[in-house]
């Protein structure tokens, strides 16, 4: 069987993990997060910004595995600052360094440049990671359902929540999101790319959304250029996406992020 591009982040992020445990023990990792910022509330900044218009989860990203470098000229803390000024409520930061060219030293710089809560933007399969998160000064995670079992995510998400930290939950078909619905996390983001075969449409959104229940918040997530997709995402019930790519290639980050969140379409 062919390998997809997410069987090789994963085998090559089950050594990182490895690795990182061998040069820095759990019990150091655990007392640096003790140590870290006091934990920004994620969940609650989206879904206050969705009561008036758009939650915007903004994506710090250099590059991806589909489209290569996106941004050459890339510094974190200024990015962050352009995305707070822009109007968004959270980051997103990839602290995936062979795929991404993410580094976790971005993921305290960005955080540190602003006021806005931050998710740790990676491929988590370990606790390690989660309380590695924390020590970062993440205010989430992210729990990728394709790339984990049940066990695996009921097991990151509870670290997550002892942290005092939220988790995202993303799918990208239905029988991710019935395996989600079993978790307690109310932020459900459907990846309109499936992280497989990097292909992209916002009819995942569109049919996904028919099927998480009341008392879940959905975020649409990947594939979001303009207003009208946004209008398009939040009739059918989206009220906050996360977008990177679409925003990093903007010459004026600030100006291209109010832009997109002008006249959202109201709940």
């Amino acid at each position: 069987m062919t390998k997809t591009i997410l069987d090789k982040i994963k085998a090559y992020k089950l050594e990182e993990i490895a690795a990182d445990k061998v040069a820095k023990s759990l019990s150091d990792v655990e007392e640096e997060a003790r140590a870290a910022a006091p934990v920004r509330p994620f969940a609650n900044a989206l879904t206050k910004a969705a009561t008036a218009g758009y939650g915007l989860i903004a994506e710090v990203k250099k590059a991806s595995p589909s489209k290569g470098l996106i941004r050459d000229d890339f510094e974190p803390a200024t990015l962050a600052q352009a995305y707070e000024a822009g109007g968004a409520s959270c980051l997103s930061v990839l602290t995936d360094t062979p795929s991404f060219q993410g580094a976790k030293d971005f993921l305290v710089r960005a955080r540190a440049a602003t006021s806005l809560p931050a998710l740790r933007k990676d491929f988590m399969y370990d606790t390690y990671q989660v309380a590695e998160a924390r020590a970062l000064n993440a205010d989430c995670i992210l729990i990728i359902m394709a790339s984990v079992s049940d066990t695996q995510a009921a097991e990151l998400e509870a670290a997550a929540f002892e942290w005092g930290m939220d988790a995202l939950i993303e799918v990208h078909d239905g029988p991710e999101l019935d395996r989600a619905m079993t978790l307690k996390s109310p932020l459900i983001g459907v990846n309109n790319r499936n992280l497989k075969t990097f292909e992209t449409t916002l009819d995942t959104t569109r049919e996904l959304s028919k099927r998480v229940p009341d008392g879940r918040f959905l975020v649409s997530e990947s594939g979001l250029n303009t207003p009208a997709d946004l209008a398009d995402m939040a009739s059918y019930g989206a009220r906050a996406f996360l977008i990177g790519e679409s925003l990093m290639r903007q010459e004026n980050v600030q100006e291209a992020t109010k832009t997109l969140l002008k006249d959202p379409v109201l709940a």
